[in-house]
């Protein structure tokens, strides 16, 4: 049941990673916010998943080191020779680790580029199933590098290096390797298998480097899957009588063809530095036994283990055996381990755990044991712990799938930074949009503000310009129309015995007045009546005979189609101007004669008015200041030698008629 766990969770990451994988194609900076918050969020689950690293402590083999070099490019290769002819399904590559003081664990030796080969013996050359490039940047990582090799049927595979990094012993370059592992399914079948090079290293394996380092099964590792409670296996009491054999029997309930026979040892370094040596309970001279009878009546040796120092010692001692139908495994301690702390000295016996492979499964899982020594009663290291599928860190797994979790964790723990960086140069921009966002905000509340105190302050000047000019509007048209009526009211009374002339001025009088109704409702409206003033000329004579009625005058217009283009309100406060100038003339200059000239062309306007009364003492009067300010035209007053006055209003009709804010 825990295996089929174990597929189920393997299972359950592939289809995670197959779903994340279309996200990984694609770069960083044309992913979608979103995008890389889930796919942050899918990593970290994922990671809680996946194995850990544990990694060893104390004195063991290293792996395989090759002879130094001075130059990166020098060629060098190892290969590994199976047994037989096999299907390779993947290749896996385990670095040498060392200590570096500034940054940590890194690889030591692994080639910054490489190509694989595979051949059988009747293919000596061979074929390369893999290439990498120091593009491929496979460095820097203290992770497995699981090489995928579907379909490949070889009996060797060659790993040649076309350019070596340097090894932190001296800075000369090298190739190295802590493990070599070919997997066919779920087996190793590199695994003790014999390994050659392209020239014969420097260590004969007395300082934990060597040939056979390669594929001898150890790993930098400690197995962590990170799952589960782990618990730390068997340990025998102490036997002081050394007659009594020391063996621990499994039966497996059936009969097996096993291949493949695992121990984990029992100290694997839960503490740093480590407590007591990685050999503890773990016999010097170790035989495993396999029998189909209980009495071990026909039992074949699989395995007689010397261990002679501790290069030959690792956290999971593993053997190929050849394939042997059995029910019964015996592990028999022929020297045992020596337990030396007075007053307590005898042989003890103790493993984390056992694993037997039959076709690739732990048959040995949950089965039962007995020992040929006496059991400790107050012990809490019981015997079924041995075959409970648990090692100090939690629940084992499959050698394979183990390293692959290794990898694959490798491989998120790089993406992670990654996306962290590009999440956090997004807030960052966020940050910054957010805060040119609030003083965009901020300036267009001012500037909504700002409009609105213009908007306030044009309407009230416009209320006061509509004032202004209905003011104005009263007094040009409607006090002129009014002392117009006076004048000939007065004339009317004059004319009392000459009824024809008194019947002329009744009907002058009610001309003006009609004039005057109609000027009152242009004033109240404040609109422009298109019925006022459309002909220049016609308008200001007809004044003329209204307003001063025994004077002599003369009238010239030039250029009436350009008068005619001007705006209507324009044509207004230009001839209210001329009747103002009229009005004034009447009042106060004294005259008997005046002329007025408009001439209009594309770029000006210009009105002149002469008289010949007496001269203006004061300056403009304050009704044609205003009635040239609505027109913002120039407004000049002169008194010629020749005597009278002489009033001139410029307009520049080309002006855009804009009205100013202030």
């Amino acid at each position: 049941m825990p295996f089929k766990q174990n597929n189920l969770i393997i299972a359950l990451l592939a289809g995670l990673l197959l779903t994340q994988a279309s996200f990984a194609d694609v770069p960083l900076h044309k992913q979608t916010l979103p995008e890389l918050e889930n796919r942050l969020e899918a990593i970290d689950a994922e990671l809680s998943q996946l194995a850990r690293y544990s990694l060893r402590t104390g004195l063991g083999a290293i792996g395989y080191r090759s002879a130094a070099y001075d130059r990166a490019e020098t060629p060098t290769w190892v290969q590994v020779d199976f047994a037989n002819v096999t299907e390779l399904d993947a290749l896996i590559l385990v670095p040498a680790i060392w200590r570096d003081p500034t940054s940590g664990l890194q690889p030591d030796g692994f080639p910054r580029a490489f190509r694989i080969l595979a051949g059988t013996n009747d293919d000596p050359d061979g074929q390369v199933i893999q290439q990498f490039t120091q593009d491929d940047a496979i460095l820097p990582r203290i992770a497995p590098l699981v090489i995928p090799t579907p379909g490949v049927v070889a009996s060797w595979i060659r790993i040649e290096a076309t350019h070596l990094s340097p090894r932190a012993a001296d800075g000369k370059y090298s190739l190295q390797f802590a493990e070599i592992l070919a997997f066919s399914g779920s087996e190793n079948v590199a695994l003790q298998q014999p390994l050659t090079s392209s020239i014969s290293h420097e260590f004969d394996g007395g300082l934990g480097w060597g040939d056979h380092y390669a594929t001898d099964g150890f790993l930098p590792y400690l197995m962590n899957s990170g799952r589960g409670h782990g618990n730390f296996g068997y340990y025998s009491d102490i036997i002081v009588n050394q007659d009594t054999e020391l063996s621990i029997t499994l039966d497996l309930q059936r009969i097996h063809p096993i291949s493949r026979i695992q121990l984990y040892t029992l100290n694997q370094g839960d503490t740093f530095p480590q407590a007591s040596p990685s050999d503890v309970g773990f016999p010097r001279h170790l035989l495993i036994e396999a029998a189909t009878q209980a009495d071990f009546s026909d039992r074949r040796v699989l395995v007689d283990f010397t261990y002679e120092s501790p290069y030959d010692l690792g956290p999971v001692m593993s053997w190929a055996v050849p394939p042997t139908p059995c029910r019964y495994v015996r592990f028999r301690a022929l020297e045992p381990y020596i337990y030396r702390k007075a007053p307590h000295v005898g042989s003890r016996i103790g493993f984390s755990e056992i694993e037997i492979f039959s076709q690739g499964r732990n048959v040995a899982l949950g089965r039962p044991l007995s020992a040929s020594h006496p059991q400790h009663a107050g012990t809490t290291r019981f015997l079924p712990r041995l075959t409970d599928g648990h090692n100090p860190y939690g629940q084992i797994l499959p050698l394979r799938d183990w390293l692959e979790e290794l990898a694959q964790r490798h491989k998120l723990e790089t993406e992670r930074p990654e996306i962290e960086q590009e999440l956090s140069l997004r807030y960052a921009r966020q940050k910054t949009n957010l805060r040119r966002m609030g003083w965009l905000a901020a300036l267009l509340a001012t500037g909504i503000g700002f409009t609105i105190l213009i908007d306030r302050f044009l309407q009230t000047r416009k209320i006061a310009q509509i004032k202004e000019r209905f003011a104005a509007d009263l007094h040009d048209e409607l006090g002129a129309n009014l002392h117009t009526i006076g004048l000939l009211s007065d004339l009317a009374e004059e004319s009392q015995g000459d009824l024809e002339e008194q019947s002329t001025i009744l009907h002058r009088i009610r001309a003006v007045s009609k004039q005057t109704g109609t000027a009152m409702r242009h004033c109240s409206d404040l609109l422009e009546a298109n019925d006022l003033y459309t002909d220049m000329r016609s308008d200001m004579n007809r004044a003329a005979r209204r307003i001063m009625a025994n004077f002599e005058y003369d009238i010239v217009v030039e250029g009436e189609a350009h008068i005619a283009r001007l705006s209507q309100r324009v044509r207004t406060d230009v001839f209210l101007f001329y009747k103002e100038c009229l009005i004034n003339i009447l009042r106060h200059s004294g005259a008997t004669r005046f002329e007025a000239r408009i001439t209009a062309s594309p770029k000006e306007l210009q009105l002149t008015v002469h008289d010949n009364g007496k001269h203006l003492i004061h300056d403009a009067p304050a009704s044609l200041r205003r009635r040239a300010k609505l027109l913002r035209a120039k407004l000049a007053i002169s008194t010629p030698p020749e005597g009278g006055n002489h009033i001139k209003l410029t307009l520049n009709t080309r002006k855009k008629r804009l009205k100013k804010f202030w």
